[in-house]
């Protein structure tokens, strides 16, 4: 859920106006990740709140059921892998994959405490390459991904990989963020800070959570890597903080862009921003306080 100031522009990604190579662009996603790693690890639970609902979606759509074998692209802190591994026990497997070995860590410490480390796997890599150690003859009776897909420097030519690792009538099954003005989880604090420090909206093609949030655009590119029967919906999901500054420290300790576009700001001026990200989420806060974001969320579910 990260946000990355990326553009693809003819098989490159620029970066502050700079091109790099998309493996720069993807060491850069590395990077990041591992850095708020120790942030999710104490907003996993309260994250999960909000986002279980959108994982039992994706597995609902995927019409996942014992002994299947699922990959989950970009897993981060072990989601929809762990709710499809309760589907698939005992006798199927997921294989959940990210390009963040300390967000792996995470994962792997949540299946074990729920004593499903026995039907997952989990693989360092990224979701373009998929280098996942095992014959390419196995093949995935579904493949699922929960806000990943927006960050993939080339989604038509990784599409066309997840294709090629499913079976015959295999199931793909996604979601993505809608737009910012539907996505307060994000878009408060980002539109807060930019807009303090004039910082221009990012282009149309930016690479982050926003990316596929042209519905016609996504269902496109499913169509144009072959998947069939193709179905999309959409479902709010709600995210709750004790208070607006609970959702400030939230931001804080996991959404690493934000700190880069403060790195030169003294630490006055970024206390000063981050009081105004709290004075934002007041907007959504009931009279106790408690602050509570509705956040629209896009499925898309294909055939292979």
């Amino acid at each position: 859920m990260l946000y990355y100031q990326t553009k693809v522009e003819l098989g490159m990604c620029t970066t502050g106006g700079q091109p790099i190579s998309p493996e720069q662009f993807k060491e850069q996603q590395r990077q990041m990740w591992d850095n708020v790693a120790m942030g999710w690890q104490s907003w996993w639970q309260t994250f999960e709140r909000g986002a279980q609902k959108v994982s039992d979606m994706i597995v609902e759509m995927a019409e996942i059921k014992p002994g299947d074998k699922v990959l989950d692209i970009a897993t981060g802190i072990g989601e929809p892998a762990i709710t499809a591994a309760r589907k698939v026990k005992p006798n199927g497997k997921v294989v959940a994959t990210d390009i963040s070995a300390q967000m792996l860590a995470i994962a792997r410490a949540r299946a074990r405490s729920l004593g499903l480390d026995n039907v997952m796997e989990f693989k360092e890599t990224d979701a373009e390459n998929l280098n996942l150690n095992i014959p390419e003859s196995t093949k995935f009776d579904a493949i699922l991904s929960r806000w990943g897909l927006m960050f993939l420097p080339n989604l038509r030519a990784s599409l066309l990989k997840f294709k090629d690792r499913m079976v015959a009538g295999g199931r793909i099954s996604t979601a993505v963020w809608s737009t910012p003005a539907k996505v307060p989880l994000l878009d408060v604090s980002f539109s807060t800070v930019r807009k303090e420090l004039n910082l221009p909206p990012p282009p149309p093609g930016t690479i982050g959570p926003f990316a596929l949030a042209d519905s016609e655009s996504l269902k496109r590119s499913f169509i144009d890597a072959g998947f069939k029967d193709i179905r999309m919906k959409t479902m709010m999901a709600t995210f709750s903080f004790d208070s607006p500054g609970s959702y400030t420290k939230f931001n804080q300790d996991i959404v690493a862009p934000i700190h880069v576009m403060l790195a030169k700001e003294t630490e006055e001026r970024k206390m000063q921003v981050w009081n105004l990200v709290t004075d934002a989420a007041l907007d959504y806060a009931d009279s106790h306080g408690r602050v509570s974001m509705d956040n629209e969320v896009i499925f898309i579910v294909g055939k292979n």
